[in-house]
């Protein structure tokens, strides 16, 4: 017995609207966020010159920082490392140059303290040019 006849049997249905508008929200989301970079290049040709060029090359004023927080500077140890005598230091080997380079060799295991000292009293002298000097590991 049929008893089913007039009725028909209903097929799950999937709705991709609900796809449609999550898709659509993650596109926008990622155009969004994304940045996107724009690498310029120029190719130029340099002019070409046969002269021999010696450029300048600013004096140098070396500093040594110790692991225990002694100073020397161009080789010649100072007494007392306050900040005061490091800028009279300072001054003295500068001399009359007009603003030269102050390389400082610091220890590995010298405190930041006696790096920033030497830093603090070439600002007090009006020395702006600071280099670090560092080895290449073998």
């Amino acid at each position: 017995m049929n008893f089913r006849k007039g009725r028909r049997e209903d097929y799950p249905e999937i709705n991709l609207i609900p796809f449609i508008d999550i898709l659509l929200v993650i596109v926008i989301f990622l155009a969004v966020t994304t940045t996107y970079a724009r690498f310029a290049e120029l190719k130029i040709n340099l002019p070409t010159s046969n002269a021999e060029q010696t450029p300048a090359q600013p004096r140098q004023i070396e500093i040594a920082v110790s692991e225990d927080g002694r100073y020397a500077i161009d080789d010649r140890a100072l007494a007392e490392g306050s900040i005061e005598s490091l800028a009279g230091a300072l001054q003295q080997a500068a001399g009359d140059q007009k603003d030269p380079v102050v390389v400082i060799n610091a220890d590995a295991r010298a405190s930041h303290q006696s790096v920033v000292n030497v830093m603090e009293a070439a600002r007090r002298v009006g020395l702006a040019r600071i280099t670090f000097a560092t080895q290449t590991s073998p």
